[in-house]
């Protein structure tokens, strides 16, 4: 737990009871603050009440006397389409508005590091897609290699969850705009970011709003190195605008599966499989990655190329990160080989819940048994249709099918229903060479509690197929 400082013996509102307002909560208690907690849900304002939190109704105005600040959770909107009531009345009552990660960089630093020969650093990851993966893969590459690391944020552990900073330890912190839009304070050593795709447009007013919430993470937090995806307006003129010295590159490192980033500083890219590093126009190591099972298609090797640059940044050898990501047992429900089978490959995709998501797997896999559907999210699945021919049959199921089944067109497909038979059916069917994948480019909410549900449903499911 990281205990929060600059306000023992004062009261702070939390707003929000779930992972991250509950560890907020706590480190707020650990650093002598007398945390007010308030949450929509009953089941989790009685849960936050067993573990000893203060409730009060932060909906009514006297609640609020002598609260200095305000703790606001990721998932509640502070500003559009509309504030959160609490939010509102926050403002009206006067207090600071902030969040755990505003709160984590306010804290993490400590009067100890003054005795470590190798202070700890924070690396954060910010982008529409691939965030979680390249955080893992990141993480997994500093473990393998022999440093201490954590990794929490936006997955594991939540920021002021995580331990007390170590020697030479490096902290890996995957950030929604959520998180970077609100936090007072932003400080990372290293700051990634991967890419930029429509989302979340109503919680920021707008592709400009969402854009600012996640520049704040550089014109904000001033980091050391800037690991920049450039295959996009917005990342190149980010990259253009914090880069310092036109021959070096310094502090940015651009990113990119699209072109061949040869000239210009220092930059990292992959074209046909393979991951090359270039620096003042020559190529100083190249990887293979066209063989690593648990990084597949053009999507993941931009994560892999993210997490290469920043460990290239921390001073890592080519060959040890090499050999660290040959390792990377993958990330549960993105593009995760669960097994194999006469030739056959069963991915789960679970986390792909709209159509840009599955796109990235549909363009990993030459011919694939799509098992598509669920509850349906707008334009459902028309954005695919040139990756229809990658399709040798499409499984449909939940409160979708029927739809995609009249956007498929001509394209082999069943109305399957339920996963279970979507599954048998596909894996009936498949040939040697196909990939059965579950990529629903729907949300789980017809069938599943989440998309971690449904893709556990699809793992346990096809073990139980590759056992018999």
């Amino acid at each position: 737990m990281i205990p929060v400082r600059g306000y023992a013996n004062r009261r702070v509102a939390v707003l929000g009871l779930g992972r991250s307002g509950l560890a907020t909560a706590r480190a707020l208690s650990a650093g002598g603050a007398l945390p007010v907690c308030w949450d929509d849900s009953e089941a989790r304002r009685e849960a936050a009440a067993a573990e000893g939190c203060l409730i009060a109704d932060l909906t009514r105005p006297r609640e609020w006397e002598g609260i200095d600040a305000l703790i606001v959770s990721p998932g509640i909107p502070h500003l559009y389409p509309a504030p959160h009531p609490v939010v509102a009345l926050g403002q009206e009552q006067g207090a600071v508005l902030d969040n755990d990660v505003g709160l984590f960089f306010r804290s993490f630093a400590t009067q100890e590091w003054e005795n470590l020969q190798v202070p700890p650093r924070v690396v954060c990851i910010t982008g529409s897609n691939g965030k979680s993966t390249t955080t893992a893969l990141l993480h997994h590459i500093l473990d393998a290699c022999g440093i201490p690391s954590q990794m929490g944020g936006n997955i594991g552990r939540g920021v002021l969850d995580l331990d007390p900073g170590r020697e030479g330890e490096v902290v890996v912190l995957e950030l929604s705009s959520y998180q970077t839009e609100l936090a007072r304070a932003l400080a990372p050593d290293i700051a990634v970011f991967l890419n930029l795709s429509p989302d979340h447009l109503d919680r920021h007013g707008g592709m400009g709003g969402y854009f600012a919430a996640k520049r704040r993470l550089f014109a904000e937090g001033g980091p050391e190195r800037a690991v920049i995806g450039v295959d996009e307006p917005e990342g190149r003129f980010l990259a253009a605008q914090f880069r310092e010295e036109a021959d070096t590159g310094e502090p940015v490192i651009r990113l990119s599966v699209k072109s061949k980033l040869d000239r210009h500083g220092w930059s990292v890219f992959a074209r046909k499989g393979f991951l090359a590093e270039w620096r003042r126009g020559r190529q100083v190591a190249s990887i293979d990655l066209r063989e690593m099972a648990t990084l597949p298609g053009a999507h993941n090797h931009q994560n892999a190329c993210a997490a290469y640059a920043v460990c290239r940044s921390i001073g890592l050898a080519p060959g040890r990160i090499e050999a660290a990501m040959r390792s990377y047992p993958g990330l549960a429900h993105r593009c995760e080989l669960v097994g194999e089978r006469a030739g056959v490959r069963f991915v789960n995709d679970s986390k792909a819940t709209n159509a840009d998501a599955a796109e990235k797997a549909l363009l990993a896999f030459p011919r694939v048994r799509w098992i598509a559907g669920g509850k349906p999210k707008e334009g459902g699945i028309a954005p695919l249709v040139p990756l229809f021919d990658r399709v040798a049959k499409a499984y449909l199921i939940g409160e979708a099918a029927q739809d995609f089944a009249t956007t498929l067109g001509d394209t082999p497909h069943e109305i399957s229903g339920t996963l279970e038979v979507a599954l048998a059916h596909a894996a009936a069917e498949a040939e040697p060479g196909d990939v059965v994948l579950l990529s629903p480019a729907c949300a789980s909410f017809d069938q599943f509690a989440s998309f971690e549900a449904r893709g556990a449903a699809f793992t346990a499911a096809v073990r139980t197929l590759l056992a018999g």
